[in-house]
């Protein structure tokens, strides 16, 4: 394992699970306490309240070096509201940079670490780091597949088996069909939702779920046909999409775990538009409970935490989120956003 440090491997899990552990023992219970707030059960300001759960108040981390946590709908998981993307933007990162960035997400308090096959390389570099403290991290990976072989269910286990191996790891703690769209048809993901089911009765996987970026409808039409726990959305200011107005009503509904992503991607200064703002409108969404974001660099990474451990959604100005969308309505689209054009995969290439 290549880490740029002065201390031993022994010496980084005892820091690291103590740290993990200091954010769990804090005075606001971050992550021992569990939650079974209903939709109907939450604040003004539209969140799901974390921490003691007594005072129906968003939570203030009382240890501001660590990033808050909220619940992830029904699933009983208490994630970082930063959690760690594992995408192109983390696989930049070159060997001896990678190490010492996930290391510091660990001893910030992030807990959630996000993962795919087609996220080349991405699922060893999570093993080097998190084997040692796999109880004290959720891990969740993707099924991925051609996309004319999606209710192949003998083609997701041997890919999800192949995921474990790579992990290091017994079980995932969310399972997900990657990268949802207008070309699954129902059928289809009914195929993989009745196998992944019979993954979480056997305990291989700990919750179902899935991500989409390119087709809110048919991220709706799941949501409401089966009872996946998780889902990853594209939420941003600029709207593309319409995830916000159009899925995430039906996954709040059914109090389902959501968790937002292209939070910044492609929009950050744009028309003066800065990150703490793109962070905030994301986090500010009714229902979401975390934002997946994967990190180029320890400065944009440290920038990033420093916002969410900040973060307090009765300090959001509500009459300013129609502004910020206009502001950035004329990059709602593929000819400015990577990941919204039809040919983009998450994948990070030399050269």
């Amino acid at each position: 394992m290549k880490i740029c440090k002065n201390y031993s491997r022994r010496d980084f899990v005892k820091k690291t699970t103590c740290g993990l552990c200091a954010t769990a023992s804090g005075a606001t219970l971050l992550a021992c306490t569990k939650h079974t707030t209903s939709p109907l059960e939450r604040t003004t300001q539209g969140k799901i309240p974390v921490g003691s759960g007594d005072s129906g108040s968003p939570n203030v981390n009382t240890r501001l070096d660590l990033l808050p946590r909220q619940t992830l709908g029904n699933t009983g998981m208490e994630v970082s509201m930063l959690s760690f993307g594992g995408g192109s933007q983390f696989m930049a990162n070159p060997d001896g940079e990678w190490e010492p960035l996930l290391e510091r997400a660990l001893a910030l308090g992030v807990n959630y670490f996000d993962t795919s096959v087609s996220y080349s390389g991405s699922e060893a570099r999570f093993s080097e780091i998190l084997t040692p403290i796999r109880d004290k991290v959720y891990i969740t990976s993707k099924f991925d597949g051609k996309k004319n072989n999606r209710r192949d269910v003998d083609a997701m286990k041997r890919e999800l088996e192949k995921t474990l191996g790579r992990l290091k790891t017994d079980y995932l703690d969310v399972y997900m069909l990657h990268a949802a769209d207008d070309n699954d048809a129902l059928n289809d993901v009914s195929s993989v939702y009745e196998e992944m089911v019979k993954l979480k009765q056997q305990g291989v996987i700990k919750q179902t779920g899935f991500s989409s970026m390119s087709s809110a409808k048919k991220s709706r039409d799941i949501i409401k046909a089966f009872d996946f726990d998780v889902c990853m959305l594209a939420i941003n200011p600029t709207t593309y999409g319409n995830y916000e107005g159009i899925a995430l009503p039906e996954a709040i509904k059914k109090n389902m775990g959501v968790l937002a992503m292209k939070v910044m991607r492609d929009v950050v200064g744009k028309n003066g538009t800065t990150a703490k703002e793109l962070m905030a409108w994301a986090l500010d969404r009714q229902g979401v409970a975390a934002a997946v974001i994967g990190h180029t660099g320890m400065n944009v990474f440290e920038q990033n935490a420093q916002i969410v451990m900040q973060y307090n959604p009765s300090l959001v100005p509500k009459q300013k989120w129609g502004y910020l969308e206009q502001q950035l309505r004329p990059y709602a689209g593929p000819h400015a956003l990577c990941w919204a054009h039809p040919a983009y995969k998450d994948e990070y290439r030399m050269g």
